[in-house]
């Protein structure tokens, strides 16, 4: 695991994620893992705890490695990866849904 990989506290990302409307959940991938063309009603956000991802989406392809967050708006089609030799453990976020 990265030292950055190491500062990050899962338990902190929760908390300040579901602070901002998110609820989130640790992913662990093995190498060559894809989630391909997903799209949500819903904003996503991640953040690469450890590992190496490729994210697709409106046309361009990005590298994240530890500590990279993004947030994937609503509707947009996307594929994430796990484009390293080791496993990937990351956090992954959905706005959660207001009663209404």
């Amino acid at each position: 695991m990265s030292e950055r990989a190491t500062r990050i506290s899962r338990e902190r990302v929760q908390r300040e994620w579901g602070e901002q409307g998110y609820r989130c959940d640790l992913w662990v991938d093995p190498p060559g893992s894809i989630w391909a063309d997903f799209v949500h009603d819903e904003d996503e956000r991640i953040l690469v705890l450890d590992g190496s991802l490729i994210l697709e989406m409106n046309g361009r392809v990005l590298s994240l490695g530890p500590g990279d967050e993004m947030v994937i708006p609503a509707g947009v089609r996307h594929t994430l990866r796990n484009a390293g030799e080791g496993v990937a453990r990351w956090m992954r976020g959905h706005q959660q849904r207001t009663a209404g």
